[in-house]
């Protein structure tokens, strides 16, 4: 059967169900978001004449949840004009619209008699052969589906999205043994190529993957804290970035997501897991206990195990609970040596055996740690997922580990941890000792530049079924490297494309990038026929190397400033007029030079979540890397014969005035940042490579050449910068801006402007490089301009708006 999503419609407008509609709305897709009708009329309601029977009582719940939804922060909403795909109504007289659906997302509350009537009502207005699921988080399916008829059980299947789901990449598949294998495969295929998420196939099991390894990660960090008198402030320390994870780490984490959350699904878990030998930490300890009874439950109750309080200056002030006191007090610094050594290893795989090798307490915690983590994971197969893999891609997409526990587990060494296991009086499960046996020492290898996984049954290494599409960069660097240097390494990714990837700290653009990037053209220009600029980083550029530029400004190394500044704006023309066709492909940050590398290529292949912008104007300067010339250029292009163009000068201006970064792919093409029509968004991550290089590809076969330099570009001259000085003025004024403020926004005004032509001209590329380099110079030279980047530096902040 071929299925094609047109229309959803998301049954329970919750915190859940108003985010799942959000999201299919981001992704093109017309949702139909449906609530309960309120039985009581509200007293505002009552103030302005409205009665029960008025379509704003009757559909008031569903669009207060979607208005709280679209409210918060972060949005579920990759761009606000997307609301519009989203109809709301009611269970009562909007219950037929589900007949024009094509999928059924059942997110009412957990309860199986409220999920059975609505299923009842879904059942006698549902086409048959509509998807229908169920976004429970750990109600067994199969009792969900039980008295359904055939077309409806045939249809049905969990599907469980993490919150919140714009955000969270994992969506797990939980299948009856009813439901029709093409339907799983379908969702498993649809989740991952267009709503962008990893998803995992589970058993019908009690809390499924993910949380059945998380609540107990959890719960056994809640004993052994007790039994290791460490603090809250210790706890996040150690498991937070050091370890790979969040930087919300353990306690901070369940004050974001309610410690009754957590109580519950232990509550679950320690009732329907009989036969889990570690059942007994599903006990709560008596802290915890105590919490739950005094509603300490986190942010949503103003205190949990972290409270914000003023002090006595009036000052915001973050204290941690006391576990043995149960008393808040100042939160604490925390130190120990092994984190002190991990900090000197970058990679998190080689980061691991450090941690473990600990001598002091944080040691002994990360041995105690893992040994409980990897006996209870091998334990669970085949109890949750024949596969180790599954485990590891839940665990990493719906809790942000870097590395799965079996990821973990091979980078300390199979054989290291089980002596260690051992030493403790823990032994995993028989099949690892088996695994041994056949000469397999890890859960993963890499064969040929594919990542696979040992497959239990067959003690075999077998590919990780629906990865094929997918490139990583880590399969290649062993045997594709064509070149590397301290900041960029550049691969060989096949069928005649290489990719430049940086890694520096932040991936920030210096001098080693900038050489790398010239090679990699230069490379490709002469063996191969496309370049893509891509990394597997937590950001994909967090701008210019401001230290740099700010220890030339100090020093007064003039000239050297100035050939850094032509040296990267000559990259980037290099860049936009190459022999070959060049794709960059930012995801997360891509800020400052990250913006303009991207805005100089032939496409941008980026990934949803990308947040780009040129940021510069926040440390005191304008982009001076390409990027205000090719506003410029863009603004020119967006010019037609007719119109009115100060206020499209206007809004140029202020998109790098106001230091604007788009909150998703599709914003940045509001902003100017991407071109309609050329550029195009990945929704997963995973295959952003994947398909940069097919865009690369394409673009050469189809016969790429060269472009020549632009001569052409109008710009307004003094008619534009009249306006710019105006309205400097004014915002002086209006105590909006500083003196220097001010002076920057004539400096981008005067290079966006063209200078002060007499009458609009049509000018050259070079001409604003040359302009743009000038007015980034004498920025530099500006005491404030310094002072804004020292305390840049000094306090650690990324430069976002």
């Amino acid at each position: 059967m071929k299925r094609t999503i047109k229309k959803v419609a998301v049954i329970g407008s919750g915190v859940m169900g108003s985010r799942i509609a959000c999201h299919f709305a981001n992704i093109g897709v017309q949702a139909l978001l449906l609530d309960i009708v309120p039985k009581e009329l509200r007293d505002d309601e009552a103030k302005k004449g409205l009665i029960l029977t008025d379509k704003a009582v009757r559909n008031r719940i569903v669009n207060e949840a979607l208005a709280g939804a679209v409210k918060s922060n972060p949005s579920p909403i990759y761009n606000k004009a997307f609301l519009s795909r989203i109809a709301t109504g009611n269970l009562e007289d909007d219950i037929a619209g589900v007949a024009t659906c094509d999928w059924i997302i059942e997110v009412v509350s957990e309860n199986p008699a409220v999920k059975k009537i609505v299923f009842d009502q879904l059942e006698k207005v549902r086409k048959p052969g509509t998807l229908i699921t169920s976004n429970t988080s750990g109600i067994p399916l199969h009792m969900l589906a039980a008295g359904r008829g055939d077309d409806f059980q045939k249809n049905f299947c969990g599907t469980h999205f993490f919150n919140p789901p714009r955000y969270l990449k994992l969506l797990e598949i939980i299948p009856t043994p009813k439901t029709d294998p093409e339907v799983v495969d379908f969702l498993m295929h649809y989740g991952d190529l267009h709503l962008g998420k990893t998803t995992v196939l589970c058993k019908d099991t009690p809390a499924f993957i993910a949380n059945r390894v998380g609540v107990y990660g959890i719960m056994a960090l809640f004993h052994l804290v007790e039994k290791m008198g460490l603090t809250v402030e210790e706890v996040d320390k150690l498991t937070g970035p050091a370890l790979g994870r969040p930087k919300s780490a353990t306690f901070r984490t369940c004050d974001v997501v309610g410690l009754d959350t957590l109580v519950n699904v232990a509550g679950g878990l320690k009732a329907n897991v009989p036969n889990d030998e570690a059942k007994a930490l599903f006990e709560l300890p008596k802290y915890v206990a105590k919490m739950a009874e005094n509603k300490w439950l986190g942010d949503k109750t103003g205190q949990g195990f972290y409270k914000k309080v003023k002090s006595k200056e009036g000052k915001s002030e973050i204290q941690a609970l006391d576990l043995n006191t149960l008393e808040y007090k100042p939160s604490q610094k925390v130190k120990f040596a092994t984190l002190e050594a991990a900090k000197m290893v970058d990679s998190l795989t080689d980061r691991m055996k450090v941690l473990v090798g600990g001598k002091d307490k944080a040691g002994d915690f990360y041995r105690t740690s893992f040994i409980g983590l990897f006996a209870y994971v091998s334990n669970r197969i085949p109890e949750i997922s024949d596969e180790v893999y599954r485990i590891d891609d839940a665990m990493r997409a719906g809790f942000g580990w870097q590395l799965g526990p079996f990821e973990t587990w091979d980078a300390i060494g199979v054989q290291a941890s089980i002596d260690m296991m051992e030493k403790a009086g823990t032994k995993p499960a028989a099949w690892v000792y088996d695994m041994l046996k056949k000469g397999c020492t890890s859960f993963y290898k890499i064969e040929n530049g594919t990542r696979k996984y040992y497959d239990i049954p067959s003690g075999t290494y077998k590919v990780i079924p629906g990865t094929e599409a997918f490139l990583l960069l880590d399969n290649f660097r062993a045997n594709k490297t064509v070149w590397k240097n301290a900041g960029v390494t550049i691969t060989d990714i096949g069928d005649g494309i290489l990719n430049a990837e940086f890694h520096t700290k932040m991936n920030s653009i210096g001098g080693e990038v900038i050489q790398g990037i010239n090679k990699a053209v230069e490379l490709a220009e002469k063996d191969f026929r496309g370049l893509v600029i891509s990394n597997e980083g937590d950001n994909f550029s967090a701008g210019a190397n401001v230290a740099l530029i700010f220890t030339m400004a100090i020093e007064q190394d003039w000239e050297e400033l100035d050939m850094a500044i032509r040296t990267f704006q000559n990259t980037n023309m290099r860049l936009r007029y190459s022999s070959i066709p060049v794709v960059v492909a930012p995801h997360n940050l891509a800020l400052g030079g990250g913006c303009e590398m991207s805005m100089h290529s032939d496409k941008v292949q980026l990934h949803a979540e990308t947040y780009m912008g040129l940021v510069e104007f926040g440390v005191g300067l304008i982009p001076g890397g390409g990027g205000t010339k090719e506003m410029a250029v863009r603004l020119s292009d967006s010019f037609t014969e007719g119109d009115v163009e100060l206020p499209m000068l206007r809004e140029k201006f202020l998109t790098i005035g106001m230091a604007k970064v788009s909150t998703s792919a599709f914003e940045a093409f509001d902003l100017g940042y991407l071109r309609k029509g050329i550029d195009e968004v990945t929704m997963n991550r995973s295959r952003l490579l994947t398909d940069a290089k097919a865009s690369a590809i394409r673009i050469a076969e189809e016969g790429y050449t060269q472009p020549i330099k632009r001569t052409n570009i109008k710009v307004l001259g003094k008619q534009g910068l009249g306006m710019v000085y105006v309205g400097a003025d004014v915002m002086l004024q209006g105590h909006y801006m500083s003196e220097h403020d001010k002076k920057i926004s004539l400096k981008l005004g005067y290079v966006i402007c063209g200078g002060d032509l007499s009458a609009p001209t049509l000018v050259s590329e070079q001409y604003l490089l040359d302009l743009e380099r000038e007015a980034f110079m004498s920025l530099c030279g500006e005491k404030k301009t310094l002072e804004r980047i020292q305390s840049i530096l000094t306090g650690g902040k990324i430069l976002r708006n």
